[in-house]
């Protein structure tokens, strides 16, 4: 267990970073991961934007797990009439790492 909470941490830090390719590689594993299907970094598709979904939980501590957790059990009424259904096949470890970049792009639109 403590071998995974090592793990989360070292990719937070990692996912955490908004230049170089912190961000490339959590625009690929949204790719990878079929995020990019209802979801778009700056435009809305089926879901929200990405980066309004940074905006929003802007300087919540708890963001992060939060948004890992709605992505893995889905959501419903957060922004609008169309649920997200539960992505069980992201690991904890990718749901944590997308929600870490996710809200990295809040910082990203200021450069």
């Amino acid at each position: 267990m403590r071998a995974a909470v090592l793990t989360l941490g070292a990719v937070g830090a990692a996912s955490a970073q908004t230049t170089g390719g912190a961000a490339v590689d959590g625009l690929a594993l949204a790719s990878q991961r079929q995020c990019l299907g209802c979801h778009q970094v700056d435009a809305r598709r089926v879901g929200p934007p990405f980066r309004a979904i940074a905006e929003r939980f802007q300087g919540r501590p708890e963001a992060a797990d939060h948004l890992a957790r709605m992505m893995r059990e889905g959501s419903r009424g957060q922004w609008g009439a169309i649920p997200m259904p539960a992505q069980t096949r992201l690991s904890d470890i990718d749901a944590k790492r997308l929600a870490l970049w996710i809200l990295s792009l809040k910082d990203a639109a200021a450069d």
